[in-house]
C-alpha cells in the first residue's frame, strides 16, 4: 500500500465548550497534554509513523496557538516529499459560514481535496489519544474493496450512550448506526459480539474515504458524519468496520481531560509514551534538566525544566518550567507548566505589585485542580477537594465536574481558600 496516495485530515474540532476554560484561548488540539505534549500532537505522530506524506488540519474557532505549534513543530525541508498545511475556516464566493460540522469542515475544503490528488482521505479527530498504524488501517480498506472503512472499539453498556454505535456484520461490514442510543431496547438491536462485558462496537470517529465516495457523500444534505454522512453511506455504499483493540480515549470534557492525564502518571499508565519505535512527536525545546531540591515525588509525569523546592508532589502531572515553592503540597493536580521563565526584573517587579510569581507559591496546598499556564498561585493557597463541588466561574477560577481550574495567565493571590 502507498501511502502517498493517502491525504490525513485532522479536524480541529469547533468551540470546544465542553474543555473550557482550557479552551477559552486555544483550541482543543492545542490544549496541553502529559506534561510536555498537545493533544493535536498524537494523529500527527501517528501520521508520521504511518510515512503519509499529505496532512491537512482544519481550524476554526482560537487557532493561533494551534497553527504556531503546527508551523514550529512539523516542518518539512525542500527535499521532503508532501506537506503539512492548515485549511482554516473562511469566507468564500461559495459559502460566507463558518463550519456548521465535521462533515461541513471538509465539505468546505473540497477544492483543496481534489488538488490533492489523492486516491484515499483519512479523517482523523484531533481530541483523542490513542496509536494506531495507520498504514494497516488503510490496507483493511483496500483489501475489503470499502468505499468507507470506519475504525471501531467494543464497548459496554456504560460506555454506549455516548458514542457512535454500530452493527457489525459477521463478515464485518457495517449495516447499521445510530448516534448515542440511550435506551437498552435500542442498544438491543446493536449487539454485535458475543462478549458479555463489551457487546456493542463504537465509532472512534476515524474515516477512510473512497476520494470519490467522500466528494459524492458531501453531496448530499447533512454537516455532522456520525450524525448524517455516515448513515446514509450505509445506505448507499460498502461501509466496513475495522476493530481497534488498542487504548483509545476521546478527551472531550474536562472530567476525561482530568482523568487521562492523571492516568499517564501511574505506574501501569494505560498508553505507553515510551515506545520506542513510534514515539510521540512534539515541539523540540532547549530546556535545562528538572531541578529537584528534597523533594518527595510519588507517581509524577515531570518533564525537563521544571525546580521543585522542598515540595510533596504525589499522583501529578507537572508541566514544562514548573516552578513549585518550598512545603508546598500538590495532589491529584494536572499543571501545565508555563511558556517562559520570569526575568530577575519580572520578579522584582511582581514583589513591588504584591503580585505571585508564575508556578506555586511556598506552602500552598493544591487538591485536584487543574492549573493552566503561566497560572500564578500564591503562597499559603489552598484549593480544596470539596465533595459534590457545584459547577461555577469566578473570576480568578472555574469550577468544572468537581474540579477547580486556574485558567491561563490566571492569579490567586497569598492566603486565598477555595
Amino acid at each position: 500500500m502507498r501511502m502517498k496516495d493517502v491525504l490525513a485530515i485532522i479536524l480541529g474540532g469547533g468551540r470546544g465548550t465542553r474543555l473550557y476554560p482550557l479552551t477559552s484561548e486555544r483550541s482543543k488540539p492545542a490544549v496541553p497534554l502529559a506534561g510536555k505534549y498537545r493533544l493535536i500532537d498524537i494523529p500527527m505522530s501517528s501520521c508520521l509513523h504511518a510515512g503519509i506524506e499529505k496532512i491537512a488540519i482544519l481550524t476554526q474557532f482560537n487557532s493561533v496557538s494551534l497553527h504556531r505549534h503546527i508551523y514550529s513543530t512539523y516542518v518539512r525541508d525542500t527535499f521532503t516529499p508532501g506537506w503539512v498545511q492548515i485549511l482554516a475556516a473562511e469566507q468564500t464566493p461559495r459559502s460566507a459560514d463558518w463550519y456548521q460540522g465535521t462533515a461541513d469542515a471538509v465539505r468546505k475544503q473540497l477544492i483543496e481535496i481534489k488538488q490533492a490528488g489523492s486516491k484515499y482521505v483519512l479523517i482523523l479527530a484531533g481530541d483523542h489519544l490513542y496509536r494506531m498504524d495507520y498504514k494497516k488501517f488503510v490496507q483493511f480498506h483496500v483489501d475489503s474493496e470499502a468505499d468507507v472503512s470506519i475504525a471501531v472499539q467494543p464497548v459496554g453498556r456504560e460506555g454506549a450512550s455516548a458514542l457512535g454505535i454500530l452493527k457489525l456484520a459477521s463478515d464485518g461490514r457495517i449495516e447499521q448506526f445510530t448516534e448515542k442510543p440511550q435506551t437498552d431496547e435500542l442498544l438491543a438491536a446493536f449487539v454485535s459480539r458475543d462478549d458479555s462485558d463489551k457487546p456493542y462496537m463504537a465509532s472512534m470517529g476515524i474515516y477512510v474515504f473512497e476520494t470519490d465516495a467522500l466528494i459524492e457523500l458531501l453531496g448530499t444534505e447533512g454537516d455532522d458524519f456520525g450524525r448524517d454522512i455516515i448513515p446514509s453511506a450505509i445506505e448507499n455504499k460498502r461501509v466496513m468496520g475495522h476493530v481497534f483493540d488498542g487504548y483509545w480515549e476521546d478527551i472531550g470534557t474536562i472530567k476525561r481531560f482530568f482523568e487521562v492525564n492523571l492516568e499517564m502518571a501511574m505506574p501501569d499508565a494505560p498508553f505507553d509514551f515510551y515506545e520506542a519505535e513510534r514515539p510521540i512527536y512534539t515541539h523540540a525545546r532547549f530546556l535545562p534538566p528538572s531541578e529537584i531540591h528534597g523533594a518527595h515525588l510519588h507517581n509524577v509525569l515531570l518533564p525537563e525544566g521544571c525546580r521543585v523546592n522542598d515540595a510533596s508532589v504525589s499522583n501529578s502531572v507537572v508541566g514544562l518550567r514548573s516552578i513549585i515553592g518550598a512545603e508546598a503540597v500538590i495532589q491529584s493536580t494536572v499543571m501545565m507548566g508555563a511558556d517562559y521563565y520570569e526575568t530577575e526584573k519580572e520578579l522584582a517587579e511582581n514583589r513591588q505589585l504584591d503580585r505571585p510569581d508564575i508556578g506555586i507559591g511556598a506552602g500552598s496546598v493544591i487538591h485536584r485542580a487543574i492549573i493552566d499556564k503561566n497560572a500564578r498561585i500564591g503562597r499559603n493557597v489552598h484549593i480544596r477537594n470539596i465533595a459534590n463541588r457545584p459547577d461555577m466561574e469566578t473570576n480568578d477560577w472555574v469550577a468544572r465536574d468537581g474540579i477547580v481550574i486556574v485558567p491561563k495567565g490566571g492569579v490567586i493571590p497569598d492566603g486565598t481558600v477555595i
